[in-house]
């Protein structure tokens, strides 16, 4: 029995040892990892952007399908935000601070941990270099993990190098697939609309567009209303000089409404038109490859354009019906004169004389 004593005590006090060993250790890390995605940065910017993205490549360390994802209203841009629950334990991101295509800085809990988490984009020669870097200070229990895999900086570096792995094969895969297509002359049908305006600078619209459409979205839910078709994005005027454009997100109503002032919204009226529509499928980034197809179109076929008009873009699936951007599919609109087909004159036949 003595001996039996003698070693649950070395046992005892070996655990002690190895206790205090691990909890004496510096918790603090920092994990820099990095990918190259040969799109540009805008794109993946754009992507990375949107949480509502996140649940299709960030890696939790478990069975993705145990995790479950919760979207607020607002999943874009500053203020975004993303929450999720598994079996062993739970986690939080939100962006407290975002530069358009170039940063995002965000607050990462994992398991009631807070880390500090900073995306950052750098143009590269054929694509993208993204990087991720994330500070904090390991608990007790992430000590003893991860002290039988390599400390605490290489137990923690593999989600996210997962993670980037990840995102990598979705966003090259997902980009590069797009289709476009002219489909013919339309009529497009008037009414009122809300719409909200903004000037950027061209290569930062995408991005803009997206948390607009949300916020849109959003508008007519809290105004309990109904969108009378499909949101759309009417291009007012661009600056070349300066390499700006300004464009309004727009939501089509049923009928008039009024809102009040001072308000960030207002509302008009569109009235009905002919317009070559051409069907984008895929990305956003390839709308300008729809207009130049539809350009050529035009061109071949000598239709006049109606310039006292505006092109327009209508959503037809976007990113708030469908994760994936290769299922996108965009309707471009490019204004024309009304064609005016002349009817045959029919000249009348006299009538067959019967002879007696």
């Amino acid at each position: 029995m003595k001996i039996i004593k003698y070693v649950f005590l070395l046992l005892l006090l070996a655990l002690v040892g190895i206790s205090v060993y691990i909890a004496t250790q510096n918790g603090e890390y920092t994990i820099k990892r990095s990918t190259f995605i040969k799109v540009p940065k805008e794109v993946v910017f754009n992507y990375i952007n949107d949480y509502r993205n996140w649940d299709q490549w960030m890696d939790l360390e478990a069975n993705q399908a145990d995790v479950k994802f919760s979207f607020p209203d607002n999943t874009v841009g500053q203020g975004s935000s993303l929450s999720w629950k598994k079996s062993d334990g739970f986690g939080s991101i939100q962006s407290l601070f975002v530069k358009e295509n170039d940063s995002i800085a965000q607050k990462l809990s994992i398991d009631g941990q807070v880390s500090k988490s900073t995306l950052t984009l750098k143009d590269s020669i054929g694509g993208t270099q993204l990087n991720w870097t994330v500070t904090g200070s390991a608990d007790f229990t992430t000590k003893i993990k991860a002290a039988f895999n390599g400390g605490v900086e290489q137990f923690k570096a593999k989600m996210f190098q997962n993670s980037l792995n990840n995102v990598n094969a979705i966003i090259t895969k997902e980009i590069s697939s797009f289709s476009t297509q002219v489909i013919g002359i339309a009529t497009i049908e008037g009414g009122f609309y809300v719409k909200q305006s903004a000037t950027v600078k061209l290569r930062d619209m995408n991005s803009k567009i997206t948390p607009m459409l949300q916020k849109m979205s959003t508008f007519f839910k809290n105004a309990n209303l109904q969108m009378n078709g499909k949101p759309f994005v009417i291009y007012e005027s661009s600056d070349n000089a300066n390499g700006t454009i300004t464009f309004s997100v727009c939501g089509p109503l049923k009928e008039e409404i009024f809102v009040s002032n001072p308000s960030d919204v207002s509302i008009a009226k569109l009235q009905p038109f002919k317009a070559l529509k051409t069907v984008l499928k895929g990305d956003y980034s390839h709308r300008a490859e729809a207009v130049k197809k539809a350009l050529a179109y035009i061109s071949e076929n000598k239709i006049d354009r109606n310039t006292a008009l505006k092109y327009m873009d209508i959503y037809t699936v976007n990113a708030s019906d469908e994760k994936s951007p290769s299922k996108w599919v965009t309707e471009v609109l490019i204004p024309i004169e009304s064609i005016v087909v002349e009817e045959p004159i029919l000249i009348p036949q006299p009538a067959a004389v019967i002879q007696p």
